[in-house]
């Protein structure tokens, strides 16, 4: 059997040393690693990096892909919850990504997702009870129970959920939480209940509470939920307890880098070389048990190779001893998807956005001195870089007896149209935050049931970004000023059978168009997709209408 050499200095994260020496690789796995000072190589040898939580699908790419531009990274391995398919298509769905991510040595452990749909108050394409989540943990290639997102039913004691912790919990396999917000008793409680870890923290004390309940935090930075300058004092304090996320990231900051750029910012700050490193790597991989090599002898030989400490650039990235990726090229090949979907929405009208300001208001008839009284409406506001939103009241702005958006406050309307039954009726709020002057922005990628979620700033607009989604039965779209792009997304509404590197291409540009119609947002797709999220605070928009996950019930769109 040929033995392969890589030569260089090598970091033993285990063992917390670093020394030059040479890897022996025969099989795909690593026979030894030999010290010797006059070995030669070019950078540090060290084992691959792992995201701990990510969504596949938010990249808009299907898993073989999505590898393909990972491993130029340095990433050799995921902990990747296909909730987000399942949410269309149910265990087909899972039954896809795992079927899909066979197709490369990039290594996916995925999850059986435990919250299917997410809340009783949307409408999504599958439902996954208890007994089917049961029945994908007990498979081989299910490594956990994805993240429990229904923290309420798990404080009340709903059975449903308690059934599927219950079952990961019997199979000795661990269980991910998601838990936005929850601090002291109820953080102790929900963590008590066998959940493990929590990627959602967006403030160090709500991090240091679920330390605190046993947790291990999830450091998360994504293209939309950006958390990891409030949380990185914690790889300081908390080393063993913290792994590195990106949780959704979109194909545009999937190019330009990945955990790597995790690394790069934690060794800025000056933290322990050893503990960076481990929490990219030994962190998840002894957490979630995954098949995945920490320079070891006898390990499979999952390593990279990195210019050094200062820049810390991936030169070379080995999967089982296979070279997949070298100087910023991806060697594995392209592999075109197969095209799954399921999408029945139909063409949409101005008329279906309209908000009539009669229904606002039972007081309309009410003045101040000569001037009628308008409505109060809540109004979601988005966050950059945030998942949660507030609640804002303000007065609407009514012509021609309808409630219209008014760009020129940054008061837009917000629409979910469901796109599994075809004649439902179109949910409609307001939304301050995206900052469109004119156009609109519509995405079949709308977390966590991919009904269509569309901003814009006046009806026809949102008909047409709308439409352009459902011509080509899923995508993102944005239509403005003249102008209409749209990047199609053929597989469940989510994800693209083209190119990565095309796709990225594709997504620049309609992120471009959405910032020329004035969105200040650092990713205004990303941040859309989230607001029909109904599990983090506060206010959200499910195809059924406005939603507080504070209150965790329905509100109404007039406040009085």
């Amino acid at each position: 059997m040929p033995v392969q050499r890589i030569s260089g200095r090598i970091v033993d994260v285990l063992h917390r040393e670093e020394y030059p020496g040479t890897v022996e690789i025969a099989g795909g796995i690593i026979r030894r690693i030999r010290r010797d000072r006059r070995a030669l190589g070019p950078g540090l040898i060290m084992p691959g990096l792992v995201d701990a939580h990510i969504h596949i699908e938010s990249s808009m790419l299907p898993p073989a892909e999505f590898a393909r531009l990972a491993v130029v990274h340095g990433t050799v391995a995921t902990v990747s919850d296909p909730h987000e398919i399942a949410n269309v298509l149910g265990v087909a769905g899972v039954n896809y990504m795992i079927a899909e991510g066979h197709r490369t040595p990039f290594k996916f452990c995925f999850g059986a997702p435990s919250c299917v749909p997410a809340t009783p108050f949307e409408t999504a394409g599958a439902a996954l009870p208890a007994r089917a989540v049961a029945r994908l943990l007990a498979r081989k290639d299910i490594g956990y129970l994805a993240e429990v997102m229904d923290f309420p039913g798990v404080l009340r004691g709903g059975r449903e959920v308690l059934a599927k912790i219950a079952a990961a919990r019997r199979l000795g396999k661990p269980v991910d939480g998601h838990a936005p917000g929850l601090r002291g008793r109820a953080a102790a409680a929900y963590a008590a209940a066998g959940i493990a870890t929590d990627h959602e923290c967006f403030t160090l004390a709500e991090a240091k509470d679920k330390l605190r309940a046993g947790m291990k935090i999830l450091i998360r930075e994504g293209s939309a939920a950006r958390n990891y300058a409030a949380l990185a004092p914690l790889l300081k304090t908390h080393p063993a307890d913290c792994m590195f996320c990106c949780d959704d990231l979109h194909p545009d900051l999937l190019v330009r880098s990945h955990i790597d750029a995790h690394v790069r910012r934690a060794l800025a700050l000056g933290v322990n070389r050893f503990d960076v490193i481990a929490c990219a790597s030994v962190n998840p991989v002894r957490h979630y048990g995954l098949a995945v090599g920490l320079l070891r002898e006898g390990d499979p030989a999952d390593l990279i190779v990195v210019d050094g400490w200062k820049n810390f650039r991936v030169r070379r990235t080995y999967l089982d001893g296979r070279l997949v990726a070298a100087n910023g090229r991806s060697r594995l090949p392209r592999q075109r998807a197969r095209i799954v979907n399921k999408f029945r929405a139909r063409a949409r009208t101005a008329a279906d956005f309209a908000v009539e300001s009669s229904g606002l208001s039972p007081s309309r008839s009410r003045r101040v001195g000569t001037k009628p009284l308008l409505p109060w409406i809540n109004v979601i506001e988005a966050l950059n870089g945030q998942l949660i939103t507030r609640r804002l009241r303000l007065r609407a702005k009514v012509v021609a007896g309808k409630a219209v958006a008014d760009p020129s406050r940054d008061l837009l309307k917000i629409a979910v149209v469901n796109r599994y039954a075809p004649h439902a009726p179109v949910a409609v709020g307001f939304i301050r935050g995206f900052g469109l002057r004119a156009g609109a922005l519509a995405s079949s990628v709308a977390h966590d049931s991919h009904n269509i979620v569309a901003v814009g700033a006046d009806d026809a607009s949102l008909a047409a970004a709308v439409n352009l989604v459902i011509r080509h039965r899923g995508g993102v779209s944005v239509v403005g000023r003249g102008k209409r792009e749209v990047l199609p997304l053929a597989i469940a509404g989510l994800m693209s059978a083209d190119d990565g590197y095309a796709v990225a291409r594709s997504y620049t540009g309609v992120d471009r168009l959405a910032k020329r119609l004035g969105s200040k947002l650092d990713a205004p797709f990303m941040t859309l997709a989230f607001m029909a999220l109904l599990v983090i605070p506060d206010l959200k928009l499910s195809d059924r209408g406005l939603f507080s996950g504070t209150r965790w019930a329905f509100q109404p769109l007039l406040e009085e």
